[in-house]
């Protein structure tokens, strides 16, 4: 009778985790896909340039990819369920601040913000389910909050572009504080347990110094290139990443056990895959979403209805790829959603002013269909070829690959729109260079995903000899 009364609570547990994490896991994605469309609204709005819109998205991702890896592994110190309440918490704040904003600037300072609670969020929602879920079931819970990634993703452009065509882009952040309360009382009422599995050991708080500032100066060289300045912000940044490699493998406990590169190579192989994935995608829909507004003169709604196509694909394939990989070798799965990935960014290459609508919409399922059989393979690898007490920091590597991968692809995408457009605000007179940007951003993008590619077969073949 104990047993079965233990069962049903281990049942409760797994299913309560699974909603709490993937509710939150929907809040930061909505709201990256929703402000894609509004970018229009925002530079009209406080009368912005192309690179200041580039810094909305860029602010965001370059804070998180910071504090991501850092309070992965606090989490696995003090408390997963702390820093992942924490993070929704300041999330709810500095949402609610956002709307207050009165100069592009704030908004950029308020979106810092925003980047540090996603870090707490996704430093921690990993390795929580991988605590609860079993190797034979986290495949599939994995899939269903990546599920709830892209339902965020699917759901931002056509909400983002309602509620900004009829109440002004404001009004995004409006509609996501309710989900923020809301995830506060699933956590309070659901999530009952707390998971540390590295209690008694220290925080490296200097080798997460060391690992911001090299972060921070490496991602914003790159903003800046082809500058001199970017050129020094960038080299810096190597300088200190080199720095924070010899420093952690001298220490104890550092924030992040270089071991897990050296001497697991299906880790290495999967985060470096997933880097150069988010690389060569994550600047798709700010691309996309200008090509439509301004090319192609849709509102803000119509263009959100064509870009919902992506990750709709996304939300209906991760749950099924993410079972098929607890059944089956996850890098195989993986790396065939990298390459059907390739095949839509390398046609996006040969995009005009004049190519139809529905051409659009047929790359971006093919893509939306590859990032679908990637994801949460991918992840399933990564977590599940690491000991419990690394767990939160190979959450946080999940996260910091993609996070950095967003960065590097926005990066890109900023330095190809300085080149093409300038340091003024988009107009038909720019039109041209627009679409010249963006088809150049593209043909890098196919590049570092053919390479990506090439990555995820290499971690296959370590994981066959295993």
């Amino acid at each position: 009778m104990q047993e079965k009364v233990n069962q049903a609570d281990d049942k409760t547990l797994k299913r309560s985790v699974l909603i709490v994490t993937s509710f939150a896991a929907f809040l930061t994605p909505f709201l990256g896909s929703a402000i894609n469309l509004a970018l229009p609204a925002i530079a009209k709005d406080f009368n912005t340039t192309a690179i200041e819109l580039g810094w909305i998205a860029s602010s965001f991702i370059l804070s998180s990819v910071i504090f991501l890896l850092p309070f992965g592994r606090l989490a696995d110190i003090v408390g997963r369920k702390k820093i992942f309440t924490y993070g929704i918490s300041l999330f709810t704040l500095s949402t609610s601040l956002i709307i207050f904003s009165w100069n592009i600037e704030s908004l950029i300072i308020f979106r810092i913000f925003q980047g540090i609670s996603a870090a707490m969020i996704f430093g921690t929602s990993l390795a929580i389910l991988t605590s609860v879920f079993g190797p034979g079931e986290r495949g599939r819970a994995m899939g269903i909050n990546i599920t709830a990634v892209y339902t965020g993703l699917s759901g931002g452009p056509v909400i983002g572009g309602l509620l900004t065509q009829h109440f002004g882009w404001r009004s995004i952040f409006v509609f996501l504080i309710p989900f923020g309360f809301v995830s506060l009382y699933l956590i309070f009422r659901k999530m009952r347990l707390e998971w540390v599995e590295a209690k008694d050991e220290k925080f490296d708080w200097k080798g997460s110094v060391i690992y911001g500032v090299s972060i921070a100066s490496a991602m914003y060289g790159f903003s800046k290139l082809p500058s001199a300045a970017g050129w020094i912000f960038l080299g810096s940044g190597v300088v200190f990443g080199l720095l924070f490699l010899f420093f952690e493998r001298g220490i104890d406990n550092p924030v992040f056990d270089i071991r897990l590169i050296l001497r697991n190579r299906v880790f290495a192989f999967s985060g470096l895959a997933a880097l150069i994935h988010y690389s060569a995608t994550s600047a798709i829909g700010f691309f996309i979403s200008l090509y439509l507004q301004y090319l192609k003169g849709l509102d803000p709604r119509s263009a959100g209805f064509i870009m919902i196509s992506q990750p709709v694909m996304m939300a209906l394939l991760s749950p099924l790829a993410g079972k098929l990989s607890d059944k089956y070798n996850p890098g195989v799965i993986a790396s065939i959603g990298m390459g059907l990935t390739a095949t839509g960014l390398i046609m996006l290459c040969f995009l005009t002013a004049t190519s139809p609508v529905y051409m659009i919409v047929g790359l971006l399922i093919i893509m939306g269909i590859g990032f679908g059989l990637f994801s949460s393979p991918n992840s399933n690898a990564i977590m599940s070829s690491v000991e419990k007490k690394h767990l939160g920091v190979a959450s946080g590597v999940v996260g910091t690959m993609r996070m950095v991968g967003q960065m590097l692809s926005m990066g890109i995408a900023m330095m190809l729109l300085a080149i093409y457009v300038g340091q003024v605000a988009i107009s038909p007179a720019s039109f041209s260079g627009l679409i010249s940007g963006m088809r150049m951003g593209f043909v890098i993008f196919s590049i570092l995903c053919i390479i990506g590619i090439f990555a995820s077969l290499a971690r296959n073949n370590k994981l066959n000899s295993k």
